[in-house]
């Protein structure tokens, strides 16, 4: 894969399991959009994590929702985030952060990134108030729970049907 922009430094990669993606997430993809020439949502695995979906379900659930983004692309990826990012030609990663454990965390992660590769930098955006509650996990309770109805207020309105029938299959 190539870089969308001529320039390494105009491209951001924003990486998680995204499992499922939320409005928060979305809200850090418009804005760096908007910042950045080219967004490529990498969306990896996490061994440590059992995932709701498949990673060709969250890349093709991803693509849907930023299908109206002609600057925002979506890859997978298995391998570090570093590597992922120098593999596709862009020298920015891009991090939502919610709370001051998140930034602790990010900030860790920034520190062993710049280790790795000292040309990669990362940018932080605040997330917005509205989201800075969410996590994928708090999204799973509120399905399992509270129902589709209760979904939209946290995800893109594509992602509620799926999500509704990968929490109906687990309980059968």
């Amino acid at each position: 894969m190539t870089p969308r922009t001529s320039d390494p430094s105009r491209t951001a990669v924003f990486t998680g399991t995204f499992d499922p993606l939320t409005l928060g997430h979305l809200d850090v993809i418009r804005r760096g959009r908007l910042l950045f020439e080219h967004v490529v949502i990498g969306i990896g695995v996490n061994p440590n994590k059992a995932s709701l979906f498949s990673i060709d379900e969250r890349v093709a659930l991803a693509r849907d929702i930023v299908a109206s983004f002609p600057n925002v692309s979506v890859e997978s990826f298995e391998e570090l985030t570093v590597q992922f990012v120098r593999r596709i030609g862009a020298r920015v990663i891009l991090r939502g952060v919610r709370t001051l454990s998140d930034m602790e965390y990010e900030f860790g992660m920034s520190l062993t990134n710049n280790r790795l590769d000292p040309f990669v930098e990362t940018v932080f955006l605040m997330a917005d108030g509205e989201y800075s509650h969410v996590s994928s996990s708090l999204i799973k309770q509120i399905a399992r729970y509270g129902g589709a109805s209760s979904l939209g207020r946290f995800v893109p309105e594509q992602i509620i049907a799926p999500i509704m029938a990968k929490m109906q299959g687990q309980s059968g």
